[in-house]
This record gives C-alpha cells, structure tokens and sequence, in this order.
C-alpha cells in the first residue's frame, strides 16, 4: 500500500516502578512512536529498543526511522517492529476489521502475568505481590538471577504466602550457571512453578541439552530467540518460546516464529519491553491469531509514568480481551 505520508517522534518517559534483572537497572525509557497515513486511514507503531538482547540502541532505532519506512536494517528490529505493526494496523483499518480477524482469530481471552522486579528485601517483594493481587492479577513473573539463595528464600516465601492463589513463572535473565540448573528445576518442582524462562546466556544453550526431558518442557527461551532461524535451533532444547515484537522485527517474523512452533510442538509465551500500548494491542492481536499461544506478559506499558496512546484491550482480574476497534484498536490521545 502506498503510503501518503510518515512521521515518527520520540517520547522520554519515566516508570512509576522503576525494576531491576539479572543485568541492569531501568528507571525510564525512550519510546520511538510511528504515524503512516494513506488515504483517510492510518496506521500507528511504537519501538521501544533492547540493547542488551538485540544490540540495537535507542540512537540506532532513532536514527533507522528517521530513514523512512522503507529502509529499515536488519540489525533493528525495534524500529522494524513499529513499521510492521504501523502497516498491518493500517491494512486492517483500511478493511474495517480488528487486525486479530484479519490474521485469524483462534482466541478471544488469555491471562497475563505481571511482573515483579528484583528487589532489596523480601518485604518489599511480598509487598508488591499482595499489590498486585488486589488488582486482579493471579500470575506473577518475578525476575531472579542474581543471588541464588536469595532467589530461593523469595520464591519459597512467596509460595507460602499466596499458595494457589497467585500462579508463579520465573526469569533469571541469564543470571545462572548450568551447575545451578539441576537445583533450581528441583525448586521448580517442590512450588509447583509453571516455568523457567531463560536460565543462561544464549552462548551456553548447548549446556541445556543435559536437562531431562521433563525440565526441557519447562523451559522458556527468551534471548535465545531472536527470530525464527533461533526459534528452529532451539526447538529440541526447550518447551516454550519466548515471542517480543522488539526483539524479532514485528509480527510478521513473530508469526513465522509461531509456525515453527506448531510444527515443533512448542507452546508460546508473548512477552514485552517497557513500551506503549500500541506494541502491546499488537502483540496481542497476533498472539490470539496462533493456536500455541498459552502464556501472556503483556505488562510492559502498566508502570510508563504516560502514554500517548489508548484503548486497544482492557485487563480484568489479570485477563487481557481484545477491543472489536478496527486495526490494533488504538488511538492516540487527541494533543498528539
């Protein structure tokens, strides 16, 4: 489709809960917006980049956009990601229809984690857990990675505190070393965890090849893929691939991530950045078009201090439900 015009701005905006993982520290982000029109339809896109799991800066997104919509690189598949989405939102708008009926829609409601950084004491993790709690949520993803007791004593407190109340996941951000792998799987077991996502530096993956079958299926990969030549690399390794827009380019590799999964067996989990609601409705969208999608977390715009933009889902009781809004079903607000 030929396009009438395209702008992109950047966004400063600051986290109302700042967090930490195994790796950094993040207290604000750079959020890297894209307009298409064409005719009177439009269509809208956001790259919120990762550096340290893609390699691609904010500078370098920012500057890959200012391109123009038809010269992305390779090595920036943030900024690809918000042309991508921009185009299909713009596609399906132009046909009327929520982007999820154009992709083929296969559900209509899946729950989503939220997650809970690594802190500096136990209470302030129970604290937060019973927080998010009170606001309907029932699956937590709490980030571990950087002192293996101490992951430990917090998961073991968490369980006794909410029990089956609060399903938990839990990402160590490649924080530990394969000779770590056989106790934390074996704590995996005793609390009932449904998942370990991304134990290890992508480097080291051939290590995982040791783990019994059993624990191969509870392991989800993250930065080991990046896109679906990964996704096929990996597929014997682990049971659950960890899909973001950000790190594949959008969601068209991001549904031919999914097709190596249905071929493979694996089941998906569609993750995020710190990001707008615009990449979030996106991800969404193409997550209820694949039938292997079981996980969301899809938390990545509730802590943005603002954002520009608005509707797209609604999250009742942790469960995330696409709006019947044509396209990704967001607007943004009227000063934009």
């Amino acid at each position: 489709m030929k396009l009438d015009s395209y702008e992109t701005w950047t966004e400063h905006v600051p986290l109302t809960r700042p967090y930490t993982v195994a790796y950094e520290r993040v207290e604000s982000v750079e959020l890297d917006f894209v307009r298409i029109r064409a005719g009177r339809h439009e269509g809208l896109g956001c790259a919120s980049p990762i550096l340290e799991v893609t390699g691609e800066s904010f500078q370098a997104c920012r500057a890959a956009l200012a391109g123009g919509p038809d010269e992305i690189p390779e090595r920036c598949p943030a900024a690809r990601a918000a042309i991508d989405m921009a185009r299909h939102d713009l596609r399906a708008r132009a046909a009327g229809k929520p982007l999820v009926e154009v992709l083929g829609r296969v559900h209509t409601e899946v729950p989503t984690s939220i997650t809970i950084g690594i802190k500096d004491s136990l209470a302030e993790v129970l604290a937060e857990a019973e927080e998010y709690e009170g606001r309907g949520f029932r699956i937590l993803k709490v980030k571990i990675g950087l002192d293996l007791e101490q992951d430990f004593e917090r998961l073991r407190k968490l369980h006794e505190r909410f029990g089956a109340r609060m399903r938990m996941r839990i990402d160590a951000n490649q924080g530990y070393r394969a000779a770590d792998l056989a106790r934390l799987f074996a704590l995996v077991a005793e609390l009932g965890i449904e998942f370990v996502e991304q134990p290890m530096p992508p480097a080291r993956d051939a290590q995982l090849d040791s783990l019994p079958a059993g624990a191969r299926a509870q392991l989800a990969l993250d930065e080991s893929v990046l896109g679906p030549v990964d996704a096929r690399r990996n597929a014997a390794r682990c049971g659950i691939f960890n899909i973001k827009l950000m790190k594949c380019g959008g969601v068209t590799p991001a549904l031919e991530i999914a097709r190596v999964a249905d071929e493979h067996g694996q089941s998906l989990m569609w993750g995020c950045s710190d990001e707008s609601r615009i990449g979030i409705a996106a991800a969404l969208h193409a997550a209820f078009a694949c039938k292997a999608t079981k996980y969301l977390d899809l938390d990545g715009h509730l802590d943005l201090a603002r954002d520009p933009a608005r509707g797209g889902f609604s999250i009742e009781e942790g469960v995330m439900r696409l709006t019947d809004a044509p396209g990704l079903g967001v607007e943004l607000d009227p000063a934009r």
